[in-house]
């Protein structure tokens, strides 16, 4: 696993109404959307996860709804292990999505 045995997760489905909400204190983004990862310190994090958003952006990705779930949680995953948006994020998600077969 991306975090390790040892890494305290807590992953919640949200509505689009509480996404919005948490984009807007966190990041300043008046808009929900699909996943947000909060890291709450180096072994502990959080995950939420919007089905509505979920499934609208799934069809952007030609992907089912229930493979871009894994594929969002991987994502998820990964920023909550340190990685921010870029070519060696997308690596490591890659190789998460094919030992997953995501």
């Amino acid at each position: 696993m991306a975090l390790g045995k040892d890494y305290a997760l807590s992953f919640s489905f949200a509505t689009s109404a509480r996404m919005r909400k948490l984009n807007l204190i966190y990041r300043n983004i008046n808009k929900p959307t699909d996943i947000l990862s909060f890291p709450l310190s180096e072994n502990e994090g959080e995950i939420y996860i919007s089905r509505v958003e979920a499934r609208k952006e799934a069809k952007k990705f030609d992907r089912s709804f229930e493979n871009f779930l894994d594929f969002l949680f991987i994502h998820g995953c990964v920023h909550l292990a340190g990685y921010d948006h870029s070519k060696k994020m997308e690596r490591e998600e890659i190789l998460l999505r094919n030992r997953f077969r995501v």
